[in-house]
C-alpha cells in the first residue's frame, strides 16, 4: 500500500508522521508540502484548490498521513479523491473530513474518529535508543556523570529565544555543572538562532561541556539514551514528548512567552510528576517512559482494517 506522509518541511511536523507511520509497521514516503504563491500567504483551511497549491498531481497514496494544517487542507482534498488520510494534529477543518485523526489531549478536540493521545507523536523507541546510546557512548565517555541532556529550541513566534536568553539559560546550566558536578551535552535545533547558540557554547564550553556544532550527524538520540536527566526549553511540545519517552527525568527550562495549548500540555505532564521545572540544579526523581505513539499506531491499524 502507498503510504506518504504530508508534512510542512519542518523536523518536528515530519518525525510525527514517521514514528506513526513506523509504530505501525508502514513503510512511507515524505511528500514534503511547499505552497505556491500566493497560498503560502493564506490560510490553508480557506484554500478552493489545495492539490494545486502545493503542486500535488496524481498518482496519489492509497493512504495518507498528514501533519499540521496545510496537511490537513492537501488530506481533506486527498479523501476527496479516493486516498484513506489519517490527519495528526487539529486540521481547523470539521473532522467528519477525514478517516482517523490523531491530536493530543492540549489540542483540546473530540469526536469518534479521533484517537487522544497524552503527548505529541515521535520516533523515540527502546530499540532507537538502546541502538543510539551504543553508537554514541564512546564519544561522551569523558564527560562526568551524571550526564544531562540538554535539548535547545528557539523562537517560533510564542516564546522568545534571543541572545539575552540563551546567556541566561546558559548561566544557569553552568551554575549546576559547578555546583552538581554534572557533565552536559547539549544539542541545538534548527530553530536555534546562530547568536543564541553562540552564546551557550561561549559559556559552556570553556567547563568542558559538549555543545553540538551543527556538523555531521546530529547525536540527539544517542543523548536521549545516554541522559541521567534532560533538560528542554518549553518551547517544543515535540522535544518535551521526545524526552518523555526516555526514562530519564525531564526538567522544562521557561522562556519569555506564553501558549495556550503549550501550557496545558506541560501542565499535564507537571500534574503526572513527569517532568519539573528547571532551576539551575541537578534534580532526579523516579519516572517512567511516557509513550503512547505505539498504542495510537495500533489503534489506528485496527480502526482502517489493516489488521
Amino acid at each position: 500500500m502507498k503510504t506518504s506522509i504530508l508534512a510542512e518541511p519542518y523536523a518536528g511536523l515530519q518525525a510525527q508522521g514517521l514514528g506513526l507511520a513506523e509504530a505501525a509497521g508502514l513503510a512511507a514516503d515524505i511528500e514534503p508540502l511547499a505552497p505556491r504563491a500566493p497560498w503560502r500567504w493564506v490560510a490553508a483551511r480557506t484554500w478552493p484548490a489545495p492539490l494545486a497549491a502545493v503542486g500535488m498531481a496524481p498518482p496519489f497514496p492509497e493512504l495518507a498521513i498528514g501533519v499540521g494544517g496545510v496537511a490537513g487542507a492537501v488530506g481533506a482534498a486527498l479523501r476527496r479523491r479516493g486516498s484513506r488520510v489519517v490527519q495528526v494534529q487539529d486540521p481547523r477543518l470539521p473532522l467528519a473530513r477525514f478517516d482517523l485523526v490523531l491530536a493530543a489531549g492540549h489540542d483540546e478536540i473530540s469526536g469518534p474518529n479521533v484517537i487522544v493521545t497524552r503527548n505529541a507523536l515521535h520516533r523515540v523507541t527502546p530499540a532507537r535508543l538502546a541502538a543510539a546510546a551504543g553508537q554514541w557512548a564512546p564519544h561522551f565517555a569523558h564527560l562526568p556523570r551524571p550526564l544531562v541532556a540538554v535539548l535547545v529550541g528557539g523562537a517560533n513566534g510564542r516564546f522568545r529565544f534571543d541572545r539575552a536568553v540563551a546567556s541566561r539559560l546558559a548561566g544557569e546550566i553552568a551554575a549546576m555543572m559547578r555546583q552538581d558536578g554534572v557533565g552536559v551535552a547539549a544539542t541545538p535545533s534548527r530553530r536555534t538562532a546562530p547568536e543564541s547558540n553562540s552564546a551557550l557554547r561561549e559559556t559552556l564550553l570553556p567547563l568542558g561541556a559538549y555543545v553540538w556544532d551543527g556538523s555531521g550527524e546530529n547525536p540527539y538520540f544517542g543523548l536521549l539514551g545516554l541522559a541521567d536527566a534532560i533538560v528542554v526549553t518549553v518551547d517544543s511540545v515535540s522535544m518535551i514528548s521526545e524526552a518523555v519517552a526516555t526514562e530519564a527525568p525531564v526538567m522544562l527550562a521557561p522562556l519569555p512567552g506564553r501558549s495556550r495549548r503549550n501550557g496545558l500540555f506541560v501542565a499535564a505532564m507537571e500534574a503526572s510528576n513527569r517532568v519539573r521545572p528547571f532551576a539551575g540544579r541537578f534534580t532526579t526523581w523516579k519516572v517512567a517512559a511516557l509513550n503512547d505513539t505505539a498504542e495510537a499506531a495500533a489503534e489506528m491499524r485496527r480502526r482502517l482494517g489493516l489488521d
